[in-house]
């Protein structure tokens, strides 16, 4: 925070007018800027390479939705183990509580299996309730164990929830309704959102505006800039989490969290309803991971048990330890850098490599050990990036946890007094010195995570 210190006639300083700039403003700058060197640097190396416009384009988007999908994941991941502690290795599991039950409320009563035919705003709030129910249905037991024990549970959660969607006694139920089994459930697809925000008053009118503006002065595919829309749709959630998650940390109930984080005995010691709190924080945590998988799965035509993989959950792990445990702009930073980098970086950087050159590459690692070719086996990694990038991705956890385990936000201090003691206090800013603590706190914007 700053502040502005005016000098009186004689010489002396009054009270200090303070200045407060929120703390998410300056860390929504940190993200934006991040962002726009990540796309500078892409958009650079693929014309360099002469790559197609729309491609790049259409990459652009790609990791920006991504980058949304993995920032809500570890947001709600960090609200569960960044700020209360709680080892929740079952993610998917909320994710696809929350998809499914969004697509049944909204595929059409004549789909295969059937659902209910209601408009997407009803399934995407049916579909978070669901996953809050579930968060609490789980954290009425599962709260009472610590640990790794806690964590054994919701893993055991997730795989409950894939095999029951894999089932087929569930895949019809008598109505027509049912999971689809390994079929799968019809789910809204992109265009329906962008067709549902078209027809009304004010977002159609904006909706087409953007679209034609692309379309017409850009040179970008239709479809493309429908994409695009739908992306940013996520980037806005994504800022209204990151918003609602920011005011929770700097609130007393964020501090309850954080206190349970180190010490849950000492909070309880000291009058806090530690469970009660434990219980609020997973069922909020749930239900924006199923929000997370809504919003990426629910622009598919089709939703299957595929979808639900434990990977998921780890991508989402690793994008919070690259931001950094306990930060929120280094949650979204993390789910953004990941998808850029790690996720969809290697199939990139494969079509620049492949721009320069033909890659012949040899059927195996062995053949291109003995080939006579001296390019033989940057040929095969080339051709290989698909798996490749799993051996990035090992990489990247070995360096980060040698050389900044806290990742790339993490570990920032917060101010635990009731004043802010980071200049001397006079008596004519005494009166302000409360509410200036609780709007600010140490330099570096989200000081308290």
């Amino acid at each position: 925070m700053s502040t502005e210190t005016v000098a009186d006639s004689d010489g002396e300083d009054n009270a200090p007018a303070p200045m407060v700039r929120p703390s998410w403003f300056a860390d929504i700058g940190r993200i934006a800027a991040v962002v726009a060197v990540t796309y500078v640097f892409f958009m650079g190396l693929g014309l360099l390479a002469g790559l197609n416009v729309n491609f790049i384009m259409s990459f652009l988007q790609r990791i920006t939705f991504y980058g949304a999908v993995f920032a809500m994941g570890a947001l709600a991941l960090n609200l569960h183990w960044g700020y209360t502690g709680m080892f929740n290795i079952g993610v998917v599991g909320f994710m696809g509580v929350g998809v499914y039950a969004m697509s049944f409320v909204t595929a059409s009563p004549d789909a295969s299996p059937a659902g209910l035919g209601l408009p997407i705003p009803v399934g995407i709030l049916v579909g978070f309730l669901a996953a809050c129910l579930a968060g609490l249905v789980i954290a009425l037991p599962a709260l009472r164990v610590r640990a790794d024990y806690f964590a054994i549970i919701t893993l055991g959660f997730s795989e409950i929830i894939r095999l029951l969607a894999v089932s087929g006694s569930l895949r019809t139920l008598p109505g027509g309704y049912g999971t689809g089994g390994g079929s799968g459930i019809s789910a809204p697809r992109t265009d329906s959102v962008v067709s549902w925000l078209q027809s009304k008053p004010v977002t159609g009118e904006l909706t087409d505006g953007i679209i034609w503006a692309g379309v017409n002065l850009g040179g970008v595919p239709d479809s493309v800039m429908e994409n695009y829309v739908y992306t940013g749709i996520l980037i806005g959630i994504v800022i209204l989490i990151f918003l609602l998650l920011t005011r929770i940390a700097y609130s007393p109930f964020g501090r309850v969290l954080k206190a349970i984080r180190e010490d849950e005995l000492a909070a309880r010691s000291l009058g806090k309803r530690t469970d009660r709190a434990k219980v609020v924080v997973f069922v909020l945590g749930c239900g924006l991971m199923g929000l997370a998988g809504m919003l990426w799965l629910g622009k598919r035509t089709l939703v299957t048990p595929n979808h639900i993989r434990p990977i998921w959950t780890f991508y989402i792990f690793v994008a919070l330890i690259v931001g950094g445990a306990g930060s929120n702009t280094g949650s979204v930073i993390g789910g953004f850098v990941f998808a850029a980098f790690v996720y969809d970086g290697p199939d990139f950087l494969k079509r620049v490599i492949e721009s320069f050159y033909e890659v012949q590459s040899p059927p195996t690692i062995a053949d291109a050990f003995v080939s006579s070719n001296p390019l033989a086996v940057i040929d095969y990694l080339v051709n290989s990036m698909d798996e490749i990038k799993y051996i990035i991705l090992g990489l990247v956890l070995i360096v980060l946890m040698i050389k900044r385990p806290q990742g790339l936000l993490g570990h920032r201090k917060e101010i635990a007094a009731a004043v802010d003691l980071s200049r001397p206090s006079t008596p004519s800013d005494g009166a302000n010195s409360t509410d200036e603590s609780a709007t600010t706190g140490s330099a570096g914007g989200e000081s308290d995570e």
